[in-house]
């Protein structure tokens, strides 16, 4: 363990001179986060897995983002931790819910949209070029582009666009704050608990009273441009991701339980392929009994030390 030790940090030496101060920092508190035995020993069963592949399919969950101030929706076991998120029939089907959608979101995205890449998305960002041949995440918060990944594939959508849903115009989600503000005003300065997707835990309102503004352009119904539960992944999306998978020689899973079936299939279609797969979660999940290699740490200290 100590020998490990010491080439990561040797590891690190070399990098700090070929990035230049500012990175040699970064890179040292990155460090820090997974200098302890527990991951260092994952991130030397990982490195040693990883050895053999030139493409390496990549899959992100909601644990890639904790460190970021954007919690998970289940535990360690793989269960809610609160309540499901609302589908899309009961968002487009009962005004009562939508209004509560979007009351919740107003309280919850300014914690959204000040959330800044960690060590993690910077790790994947810095792969790109080399093993990494496709990143795929099932998160909507945009921390990957933000860290400077590129050609990501975004499952579920990003939660910084809203989609009309009778022109399908895409507008900024930072503009509809602009305008909920504005209808809402006695809304403001509330403060709640958010989620993975931006809902924030406000109970006991009358969300009656929320205002939600139409389309601009043909006064439709507003979403945001994200798969709700009861949705599916559009079609491109989802063949883009599987033509990538079938170029990849492995399947590496970084902080998802997979227990939303739309990221779990692409276990199972890797495993049935006779690809390799990895996963690097805390807790369980769902293809547990698919893996070649299950790393049961947090992937904000393991990844930098790969």
């Amino acid at each position: 363990m100590r020998m490990a030790m010491r080439r990561m940090w040797g590891r690190l030496r070399q990098k700090r001179v070929k990035g230049g101060k500012r990175a040699g920092r970064r890179m040292m508190a990155d460090m820090s986060i997974a200098l302890t035995a527990p991951h260092v020993e994952a991130a030397e069963r990982l490195r040693d897995w990883l050895q053999p592949f030139g493409r390496v399919f990549v899959l992100t969950g909601a644990g890639c983002s904790t460190a970021s101030g954007i919690p998970d929706y289940r535990d360690a076991d793989g269960q809610w931790k609160r309540a499901p998120p609302v589908t899309y029939q009961a968002f487009t089907g009962d005004p009562l819910t939508n209004a509560r959608y979007w009351a919740r979101s107003f309280v919850g995205w300014p914690r959204m949209a000040k959330s800044r890449p960690n060590a993690a998305h910077r790790t994947l960002a810095a792969w790109q070029g080399g093993r990494l041949s496709q990143l795929l995440t099932q998160n909507v918060d945009g921390l990957h582009e933000r860290a400077g990944s590129r050609d990501v594939i975004d499952l579920h959508g990003r939660i910084d666009q809203v989609i009309c849903l009778q022109c399908r115009s895409l507008s900024a989600r930072v503009e509809l704050q602009e305008r909920l503000h504005a209808a809402n005003p006695d809304w403001h300065g509330l403060e709640a608990a958010t989620a993975p997707d931006g809902d924030a835990d406000l109970e006991g309102l009358d969300f009656g009273r929320f205002r939600v503004p139409p389309c601009e352009a043909c006064g439709g119904m507003l979403k945001p441009d994200v798969v709700f539960f009861g949705e599916n992944v559009p079609r491109d999306r989802y063949e883009r991701a599987l033509e990538a998978l079938h170029a990849a020689q492995a399947l590496l899973v970084v902080g998802s339980s997979l227990m939303v079936y739309s990221g779990f299939r692409f276990a199972r279609i890797a495993h049935e392929a006779g690809k390799p797969i990895a996963l690097l979660n805390r807790g369980q999940t769902r293809a547990d009994a698919l893996a070649d290699l299950k790393l049961d740490a947090d992937c904000v200290a393991v990844l930098p030390a790969v």
